[in-house]
């Protein structure tokens, strides 16, 4: 482990605009010397920041005079890009705000010490609602998370992205965080979501990050890439299920109850039968049995929607599913005969799918192409099955996509956490129910100094 002190963390709210707007509360210095405050709006021309009041330039970066009481916020920022809640918002941010301009486009970056941004993270991820050990062992996990992408040489950054192999009957894809050009971590889902100070509307949000600063879950002497999602639809998945094929120990499957797994349904879920009756049941499960009380009270605003996510269903005609398989995939299938589970993890999500139709077939993977593959904006998950609906024709008139959770289900369940915090389980307890094997270690060995 490298890191030994707080970093300040690069995080890039808006990539790739015509225009940012933005009100600076507060005294804020520029890179000239100049005070800056109020409302703006820049633009970038031939690779260089306009901002009235300063002169072009490549970048223009805005510091405030007090940390601590001064906020800029920044109007229409994108939020869950390519997803079902993607809306636009305006956010307040503590810390510097730089301009930087590509071409005739704009990036918008916020840099702050990452235990303040930890307060937003744990606040947009769920909900600064959240009970209090919940919020304790997501600081732990997020702080993880970042610290190892951070950690990792320049040359793995060459490996993360989308990755793609097979032929042009076989599309299998994985997406890993991007390697972002001139920050460390994007502010939408892709990364985590990292949504401005406003939302942490909570003293508790405040309280979770002092009272871990600094720890992370640690295992061969590695911090861990720790990863989370929604709902796992009660039980976890395996690393190399949603990425490269590897094992990551402290990201193993676990069945996400208290106690052993429930003797009722058959084990693995890789068999199609178990899957089968896994998914299309209501098994007892922490995510399963969150109270409509306590769902509406942990998961944001945008979130509402998607109360859902334990067990839900999509039903698609013939033509509506043509249609989007023809927008994801190119030439025309034809009517579609069927859709075949070729292989599942163990929780049962669909590693790879075959797409059979009347003029071509087309294998997808691994799980977030499957659901990007079924959707106009994403599925829920990848473990699913379908059930064809049948007439006198040949084809199936539509089919009806019975699912199981929210996400990649690796790591973390976050509803599923938030059910264990709410019965009192401490935090501890909750990571290492998830992460088996993984350790908890004090990283920082000195304090952060704003003037470093």
């Amino acid at each position: 482990m490298r890191i030994t002190r707080e970093p300040k963390i690069r995080v890039g709210l808006i990539s790739g605009a015509a225009e940012a707007r933005f009100t600076l509360s507060g005294r804020f210095d520029s890179n000239e010397r100049k005070l800056v405050e109020g409302d703006h709006v820049a633009y970038a021309e031939s690779g260089a920041v306009r901002l009235a009041g300063l002169a072009p330039a490549p970048q223009i970066t805005l510091s405030p005079s007090d940390f601590k009481l001064c906020r800029f916020t920044v109007h229409d920022v994108k939020i869950g890009i390519e997803f079902h809640w993607e809306r636009l918002e305006s956010q307040q941010f503590q810390g510097i705000l730089t301009l930087a301009a590509d071409g005739d486009r704009l990036t918008i970056i916020n840099e702050l010490p990452l235990e303040s941004y930890l307060i937003s993270v744990i606040s947009s991820e769920m909900s600064a609602a959240c009970p209090v050990e919940l919020l304790r062992a997501h600081a732990i996990v997020s702080r993880s998370w970042l610290l190892s992408q951070l950690e990792k040489n320049p040359a793995d950054n060459v490996k993360q992205g989308i990755h793609s192999v097979g032929s042009s009957e076989e599309i299998i894809r994985w997406y890993d965080r991007e390697s972002h050009h001139g920050f460390d971590v994007c502010a939408d889902d892709h990364c985590q979501r990292y949504q401005g100070i406003g939302k942490a509307f909570s003293q508790l949000a405040f309280d979770a990050v002092l009272d871990t600063r600094g720890k992370a879950l640690v295992y061969d002497g590695k911090i861990c890439d720790t990863r989370y999602s929604k709902s796992c639809g009660g039980v976890t998945e395996e690393y190399r299920a949603a990425w490269e094929d590897k094992n990551v120990p402290y990201l193993a499957s676990i069945y996400d109850g208290e106690g052993k797994q429930p003797s009722a349904y058959g084990m693995p879920l890789t068999v199609e039968e178990n899957a089968e009756a896994w998914i299309t049941a209501s098994p007892p499960a922490c995510c399963g049995m969150v109270s409509p009380e306590l769902l509406s009270r942990i998961v944001p605003d945008f979130d509402q929607k998607t109360l859902d996510s334990f067990r839900w269903r999509v039903d698609y005609t013939q033509d509506e599913l043509n249609e989007i398989l023809r927008s994801r995939y190119g030439p025309d299938f034809g009517a579609i005969r069927d859709l075949k589970a070729l292989e599942r993890g163990l929780s049962g999500r669909i590693i790879k799918l075959r797409i059979d139709g009347e003029k071509r077939s087309l294998v997808i993977g691994k799980e977030l192409e499957i659901r990007r593959g079924l959707s106009r904006s994403h599925l829920y998950s990848s473990a699913f099955v379908v059930r064809a609906r049948q007439n006198s024709s040949n084809y199936p008139t539509g089919f009806s996509i019975i699912g199981a959770g929210w996400g990649h289900g690796v790591g973390l369940c976050q509803i599923g956490a938030a059910v264990l915090a709410d019965r009192g389980t401490a935090h501890q307890a909750i990571l290492s129910h998830y992460f088996k094997s993984a350790e908890l270690a004090d990283i920082y060995q000195h304090r952060f100094d704003p003037q470093d």
